[in-house]
């Protein structure tokens, strides 16, 4: 179920006396789906400690274990709030000396915000 399946809901069909048969429709049920608050978002790294030479690359990723979508990732650096990207995942292509630091990611959806514990 998504969160736009919310709504009024009822079963038609046609019903067969055997002498006539006539359209019945039943009373309507109100159906509510609630989006699901974030939580457990967690960052990965590959390599996975984190740890990169001088012109090698680093893929950072981002998931969460609960949540309603559709989901929105953001990428930040250093706690300066600067924002790097908006997919689940980050890659630092020939990472310099002035890559080093730390990285966080934050997941949204339409009602809550996740953000991972930051990776150095």
């Amino acid at each position: 179920l998504q969160l736009n399946h919310s709504g009024q809901y009822c079963c038609r069909g046609w019903l067969n006396s055997g002498v006539s048969q006539e359209w019945q429709e039943s009373a309507p049920v109100t159906v509510t789906v609630h989006g699901v608050p974030l939580s457990g978002a967690s960052l990965s790294a590959q390599p996975p400690t984190g740890q990169v030479a001088l012109g090698d690359s680093m893929v950072l990723s981002c998931a969460v274990a609960i949540g309603t979508g559709p989901l929105s990732f953001t990428w930040h650096w250093g706690g300066s709030g600067a924002l790097l990207g908006a997919d689940p995942w980050q890659e630092l292509q020939h990472v310099r000396d002035k890559d080093g630091g730390h990285y966080q990611c934050r997941v949204r959806d339409s009602d809550s915000v996740a953000a991972t514990l930051a990776l150095n």
